[in-house]
């Protein structure tokens, strides 16, 4: 996502643009600003906030299939959705109850990561967020409930986010830019994974073949029946050998890879694009129209169908936005329900050095049509998923930070089974 490092070193402007692609798109530049913003001009303190909001220069992530089978290596330092995450420090990963679900107390699922460094400091050099999330929809119902808690370091989550930095000279990696020409390759393999997920590091070995590991009973269980237990006793790999560059996960429930590429928000117009009507859109013009006018009909002082009228309206000028990035101590989520926004008591500090978590970006639900999610009852569902993060990106002796997502179904009459 949007990155701060300086541009005074080659090397160094080359490593600005690795996770930076372009997303095309023929916009239509004759669209007339106003008319959306006169559309939507119901209350005047909730334009003045939304000004300001538009005021940010916001990041827009969008997924598209990988290029390469070598581009989202961890050694390229991607932003993707999808798969197995590519873990910036292989060695020391997230463990214990970290890695689980804190509701049903099972693995959490990866769901994606963010590749932002910043310039603060050298420690950031390097900066990835990664995102993971319990498939369960009453895990997450429940996670909306829990995390009303004060205080929240206290409440039971199913979505859990981590922080990962590392200083330009590390054990881990060149200090040269990559190449990207698939040669590039890390200093050392990193922790083994487990066979099933390919995500938590493998700390537990089958007993029959000494060879797979895995991360909990479960995905041992799963990878058994899925045919580990015929294939165990004729494996002819080294014990150990199972880590993130040697193997791909067995599961077949993760969520498809998914390269996260960058635009500006501003280089779309603040109409609705005339280019809805493409097949490959989520959404065709005339649908977002109706559903827009339809809203704004119905506003009159609903002030959650006024955020979700202004939310639908920002999102339609690129609609296959699954990821909106705007780091700033005073930048805010666009929120798709007002009534479901979390005050700042709501937001705890960081828990390693106590300074304020500010947003730094959000996840829309257009990311579960690209994951092939359907659209039933019990499916993992989401309105938003906001990720605040330590103001100061702060160091210390953990490798992967936690940090703080906030989250909202898709509607705020769904409660807690």
């Amino acid at each position: 996502m949007p990155m701060e490092i300086g541009d005074k070193d080659d090397s160094v402007e080359m490593l600005k643009n690795i996770h930076i692609s372009s997303h095309d798109d023929d916009r239509d530049d004759d669209a007339d600003p106003e008319e959306v913003e006169d559309l939507m001009n119901d209350d005047d303190d909730d334009d003045d906030e939304d000004d300001d909001e538009v005021q940010k220069p916001v990041t827009l992530g969008f997924v598209e299939k990988p290029k390469n089978e070598w581009s989202l290596l961890r050694q390229l330092f991607p932003s993707k959705a999808g798969g197995a995450p590519a873990w910036l420090d292989p060695d020391n990963l997230p463990s214990g109850r970290s890695r689980l679900c804190d509701i049903c107390e099972q693995p959490l699922q990866f769901l994606l990561q963010v590749y932002a460094p910043t310039s603060d400091r050298e420690s950031t050099f390097h900066r990835t967020l990664y995102l993971f999330t319990c498939p369960s929809m009453s895990c997450l119902l429940r996670d909306q409930h829990e995390q009303w808690k004060r205080p929240a370091v206290n409440a039971s989550r199913s979505v859990k986010v981590f922080r990962c930095q590392l200083p330009r000279d590390n054990p881990f990696y060149l200090s040269e830019p990559p190449r990207h020409d698939g040669s590039d390759k890390p200093l050392g393999s990193g922790a083994p994974l487990c066979n099933w997920c390919g995500t938590w590091k493998g700390d537990k070995i089958c007993g029959s073949c000494r060879e797979a590991r895995y991360c909990s009973e479960k995905h041992q269980a799963m990878h058994w029946r899925s045919g580990h237990k015929v294939m165990c006793q004729n494996s002819s790999r080294n014990a150990g050998s199972s880590s993130a560059d040697d193997h791909k996960p067995a599961s077949r429930s993760l969520w498809p890879e998914h390269e996260i590429v960058n635009e500006d928000e501003a280089e779309y117009d603040v109409d609705v694009s005339a280019d809805l009507d493409n097949t490959n859109c989520l959404v065709s013009r005339n649908q977002m129209d109706d559903s827009i006018n339809s809203l704004v009909k119905s506003f009159q002082g609903d002030s959650d169908r006024r955020s979700w009228g202004n939310f639908q309206e920002r999102v339609a000028r690129a609609p296959e936005q699954v990821l909106r990035y705007c780091r700033n101590v005073c930048s805010k989520p666009l929120w798709p329900i007002s009534s479901g926004q979390p005050s700042a008591a709501d937001i705890p500090n960081c828990s390693y050095c106590g300074k304020p978590r500010c947003f730094e970006f959000q996840v829309l639900p257009q990311l579960l049509y690209f994951f092939g999610v359907k659209n039933d009852v019990d499916s993992l569902d989401w309105a938003t998923i906001a990720v605040y993060s330590c103001e100061e990106s702060c160091d210390g002796a953990a490798s992967y930070k936690e940090e703080f997502a906030w989250v909202q179904v898709s509607s705020p009459s769904q409660v807690v089974p």
